[in-house]
């Protein structure tokens, strides 16, 4: 296994991590009878603003994920793996356990910081990839 498809792997069980953070809470405050249910109606309270913090960190690691797999999936398959492409699959790895402290505790302008570092590391290897 490539270290990019390592390093995707771990990032596969960060949002797992991530998903009990915030699912944690979020059942406590929003009650596990309106968690499952099919949510048809809005929750009869809010989450509380850290709560909330956690579930759009989340949620942006999802979207993150997604272009952060296309890269690990064009370097592996086109066999283009270098220092560069695995040192910024390290990056966008590190700048994620990062950005949930920084989403959390509201840290600005160092959250935003954080993900364009994660960012950039991922089209680094988009980039990487393709010269």
């Amino acid at each position: 296994m490539t270290p990019e498809l390592t390093t995707l792997a771990l990032a596969a069980l960060l949002q797992a991590a991530q998903f009990i953070l915030f699912a944690v809470p979020a059942n406590r405050e929003l009650t596990p009878g309106y968690t499952s249910s099919a949510r048809d109606k809005p929750p009869s309270r809010a989450m509380s603003v850290t709560t909330a913090r956690l579930q759009r960190a989340l949620i942006n690691h999802f979207e993150g994920l997604i272009l952060f797999t296309i890269a690990v999936v064009v370097v592996s398959l086109g066999n283009q793996s270098t220092p560069v492409t695995q040192y910024a699959a390290y990056t966008y790895l590190v700048a994620r356990v990062a950005y949930i402290p920084a989403y959390y505790l509201g840290w600005r302008p160092w959250r935003s910081v954080i993900w364009a570092i994660g960012f950039a590391a991922t089209i680094t290897m988009i980039v990487a990839a393709l010269i």
